[in-house]
Order: C-alpha cells, then sequence, then structure tokens
C-alpha cells in the first residue's frame, strides 16, 4: 500500500511540476515575442511589424479622436499607423518603458509615447495590453495616462 501512496504522490507532483513549467514556459515566450515587437517597432520595419499580428487580429484604439474604435486586421492597423506617422511628420514614438508582465496568453506592458504636430506635443505614458494565441497577437488594448489630452492631440490642426 505505501508503494502506490509513494507512487501517486510522485506522479501527482510530476503533473503539476509540468503544467507549471508549460506555463511559465507560455509565459516566456510571449515575453519574448512583445520585446521582439517593440524592438521592431523602433526599427520602422513594418513588413517585420505586420508578421507579428495573426490575420484576423483586433486593435482596440481608445478615446475620441480620428484615430480612435476597433480596427479590424494589419491593413487597418497599418493605416491608422501611417496615419499618426503622418500627422507628426515622423515624430511619433512608441517605447516600452518596463518589462512585460505576462500572465497565460496576456502580456501587460507600460509604455510612452511622444510626438509634435502643429506646435503641440504629446509625452504620456499607457499600458498596452496584448493577447497572444499560436506566437501571433489576436488582440490589443491600449490604455493612455490621460485620454482626453491625446484626445486633443490628435485633433489639434
Amino acid at each position: 500500500m505505501k508503494t502506490i501512496n509513494l507512487v501517486s504522490v510522485f506522479f501527482i507532483t510530476l503533473v503539476s511540476l509540468t503544467a507549471s513549467a508549460m506555463h511559465h514556459s507560455a509565459n516566456e515566450k510571449n515575453i519574448i515575442l512583445i520585446n521582439d515587437y517593440f524592438a521592431t517597432l523602433a526599427s520602422g520595419d513594418m513588413k517585420k511589424f505586420s508578421s507579428f499580428f495573426a490575420k484576423d487580429v483586433v486593435w482596440h484604439q481608445p478615446g475620441k479622436n480620428k484615430f480612435s474604435g476597433p480596427k479590424q486586421g494589419f491593413g487597418e492597423i497599418g493605416a491608422m499607423v501611417g496615419g499618426m506617422m503622418q500627422d507628426t511628420k515622423g515624430t511619433f514614438v512608441v517605447k516600452q518603458t518596463g518589462q512585460p508582465m505576462a500572465n497565460g496568453d496576456l502580456v501587460s506592458v507600460h509604455v510612452t509615447f511622444t510626438g509634435s504636430k502643429s506646435g503641440t506635443k504629446v509625452d504620456m505614458t499607457g499600458h498596452d495590453l496584448f493577447k497572444i494565441q499560436n506566437n501571433k497577437i489576436v488582440e490589443v488594448w491600449l490604455f493612455s495616462e490621460d485620454q482626453s489630452a491625446e484626445d486633443s492631440f490628435w485633433d489639434h490642426k
């Protein structure tokens, strides 16, 4: 009877450790993906940048400005980012300012974004939240430190 109990305890422990290692491994993999995403965004390589997204990705752009609202697929995301770059004459920059935090298929990153246009500037922090499946970003939510100030910046003529 003691042999069966020891075998049971060993098996349960092994299953528990394996599940924990798999979860830890997925978290690490997702963090690496998001670190690579931000490095590619900083490099300006839009072709490589687009490769991080699933075909049916959904991007939730917050606020009440001309760029706000959900974007479906990389075509719409790319058009939005391109519009932001055009409005700011290339000065708009998003930088990762903290280590990504992963919990399963979700990764949160503290960011800073800056830019200038028509005599106005934006320089604020926020959080980006990514949902990852099969090593692709499937959904993105953005959170700004001061959404009304960001709205004013993007809608400033």
